[in-house]
Order: structure tokens, then sequence, then C-alpha cells
């Protein structure tokens, strides 16, 4: 590919973001520095910086590719199926963010730093693919659930996607945590993210079809 090329300049993008994807495996946020995602590319620290300004914009482009991957499977679920009840595609939806928990985990950090740290162009382009899984969330609603009206899927949506963005720190839980909530002798039931996305999907859905 020649110097300065769309694809070269993709290929670099796509190598700082899953440097920094395979970082976030085993660290936490803070601890993922520019430095760190650079030893583990194939190029410097300097070129990272004119590609992607701050860590925040790298993982503001995983969460981007996150939600797409996501995108790609409510379609599969949408096309692949000509009715499912609602049981049926809550645990295909279920199903779906299972395979998804960088991106679960990722929505749990704090969105307010990760998109203020942004420039503009980039922050743009990640509500666009935002925007796009909630469309994909509500196609499959259209398609399966006829009787819901547009202001059904809007609610679906407003109760379902803020819903997600405490599931993982709700279902993954190191074994210290569960130490301290036995300890002080709290009620909590450990879930899978499966368990909990098809209970409040299952619920959510028969609150529009029981009405």
């Amino acid at each position: 590919m020649p110097k300065g090329s769309p694809e070269l300049a993709r290929a670099r993008k796509e190598e700082i973001i899953n440097a920094c994807a395979e970082l976030y495996e085993t660290m936490n946020f803070k601890d993922v520095t520019l430095k760190e995602i650079g030893k583990k590319t194939s190029f410097s620290r300097t070129l990272i910086y004119y590609y992607f300004h701050t860590k925040e914009e790298i993982f503001l482009a995983l969460l981007q590719k996150e939600y797409e991957a996501w995108i790609r499977d409510l379609d599969v679920i949408r096309q692949s199926h000509r009715d499912l009840s609602v049981e049926q595609f809550s645990d295909e939806l279920a199903h779906s963010l299972e395979r998804r928990d960088r991106l679960l985990k990722l929505m749990s950090m704090n969105h307010y730093d990760m998109e203020s740290n942004s420039r503009m162009e980039n922050l743009v382009a990640f509500k666009g693919v935002y925007g796009n899984s909630m469309r994909a969330v509500a196609g499959c609603l259209e398609k399966f659930f006829p009787y819901m009206t547009e202001d059904d899927r809007q609610g679906f949506i407003y109760a379902f996607f803020p819903f997600l963005f405490g599931v993982y720190p709700y279902t993954v839980v190191t074994d210290k945590q569960k130490e301290a909530m036995e300890q002080a002798q709290a009620n909590y039931v450990f879930l899978s993210i499966y368990e909990i996305i098809k209970s409040i999907a299952v619920r959510l859905l028969h609150g529009f079809k029981d009405r």
C-alpha cells in the first residue's frame, strides 16, 4: 500500500484499536496508556498520535467497532427468521450480547470522559454507529412484533439500552466482591449476562404484548 493511502490509514487504525483491545483484556482503563499501546504495534507512539490524539479516542473507536459487530449479529437475527416469539427473540438477543462481553464492559465505563476527550469527527462517527444499533433493534421489533407501535418500539429501546450500561458490573464480579457481599449479608443473586438480559427483554416485551 502506498504511503498515506486510505488503505494504510485504515490498517494502522485497526492495528492500534486491536492493540488497545488486547491490553484491555488484562488491564483496566486507567493502566492502558498510549505508551503501552505503542509497544503492541509495529510503529511509534508519535505515529499513533497522528491517528488518535488521546487514549479516550482509541477506546471510543474500540467501542464503535464493538457496536458494529453487534449490529451485524442483530441483522443476522432479523434476516434468518420469519418469526420469533417473545421468548425466542429474547433468547437470540441475550445470546448476541453474551458474545459481546467487551461491548458491555466498555459500556460500563464513564462515557462522559471518553466522549469529552475525543475530537468531534470521532464522536460523530461513534454516535452514528450507536444510532444504527438502536435502529437495528427497532428493525427486529418491527419484524417480529408487528403489534408494537413506533412509540412501543421507542419505549423498549429507551428502557433496554440504559439497562445495558449496568449489565457488565452486575454480572462479572470478582471473588473478592462475592466475599464482600457474603460478609455484608447482602441479598444478591448472581446472574450471567445471558440470564439477566433475557429476563429483562422478556419482561419488557410481554409488557407491550399484554396491554
